[in-house]
């Protein structure tokens, strides 16, 4: 359901949905999978103005995701969380005086909890390079790993955060669009220039990340085999305890229920693509639940709705 406010440009689009592959094709040229987390119906919403050269938005997500993002080509993205609630990217955690940034160089992970907003700043990469010679400033470098979360002023990011409101919600009183997007500009600029240094990643992350990644490749590859944590543990070369530990600090969950939750958030995608056929014990055999009733009871309790139901909405 889109809603356009029929006034001076740029234009505020509006966009609600009950659908988390909806959610993630909602968002301006991003690249993205969302697999749900936490139990019960979706609903999310996405307050987005476009520019020339950036874009701005504003999005809402009523239960815990895990987020796979690839943003715009040729871009830089600014995620700014509009509370303290627990976020992670790429497994590190953002803290209240952080945001996050990624160029479109490099895919991230986004673990974000339920009721979650953040506001997003997508800007592009020679547009904000030339300002910022022009103006005599240096940027960070924002491709690096460990770079994803950058230490900020606490004021200067809440006034960051009741600018981009105020212009989210007065944009189509017919400010210049080109004073807007300079506007953008400036704030990314502000944020990025300053002296303070990149959040510091503990010794272990790499090898905790590494453990993961790992995981999640073989999960990929072999989506209807049955897996036991012995089987990761010799994977990974490491032990129950360190395999365990990993997960959790990377994704906040332990493998098993990650491979469930991917596995399921995959069941669902297969039932509503057009025109599917196939029966839905057949799907959900070929994820590796072989057992219809608790694989009903699973899903019904991730999603809020039976398999059945996913498959008759989306016909």
């Amino acid at each position: 359901m889109k809603h356009h406010i029929n006034q001076r440009a740029p234009q505020k689009s509006v966009v609600y949905t009950n659908d988390i592959d909806e959610q993630a094709h909602n968002l301006t040229q991003w690249q993205q999978v969302y697999d749900q987390v936490s139990n019960g119906s979706f609903y999310g919403c996405i307050e987005g103005l476009d520019y020339p050269d950036a874009h701005l938005f504003k999005e809402f997500t009523q239960r815990a995701l895990r987020q796979q993002c690839h943003i715009a080509p040729n871009s830089i993205w600014l995620g700014i969380p509009r509370s303290s609630a627990q976020s992670k990217i790429n497994g590190l955690q953002v803290d209240t005086h952080q945001l996050m940034c990624r160029n479109s160089d490099c895919d991230f992970e986004l673990i974000t909890p339920e009721q979650f907003t953040i506001y997003g700043v997508v800007i592009n990469q020679h547009t904000l390079y030339t300002m910022a010679d022009i103006q005599g400033l240096s940027l960070k470098n924002m491709s690096t790993r460990g770079a994803e979360r950058i230490a900020c002023n606490p004021i200067l990011l809440n006034q960051t955060r009741l600018m981009i409101e105020k212009i989210m919600n007065y944009s189509e009183l017919g400010l210049p669009i080109e004073l807007q997007q300079d506007m953008l500009s400036t704030l990314t600029l502000n944020l990025l220039s300053q002296q303070s240094s990149t959040q510091t990643v503990a010794p272990s992350y790499q090898h905790r990340l590494a453990v993961v990644e790992k995981v999640k490749a073989f999960i990929d590859d072999h989506p209807q085999q049955a897996v036991t944590i012995t089987q990761l543990c010799e994977l990974t070369f490491v032990s129950r305890r360190t395999l365990q530990y990993s997960f959790e600090s990377i994704l906040g969950i332990n493998p098993l229920r990650f491979l469930r939750l991917t596995r399921l958030n995959n069941v669902r995608r297969e039932l509503k693509q057009p025109g599917q056929e196939t029966p839905i014990a057949v799907i959900a055999a070929n994820w590796g639940f072989w057992h219809p009733g608790q694989f009903t009871k699973d899903y019904t309790q991730l999603f809020g709705e039976n398999p059945s139901h996913t498959l008759k909405r989306c016909v």
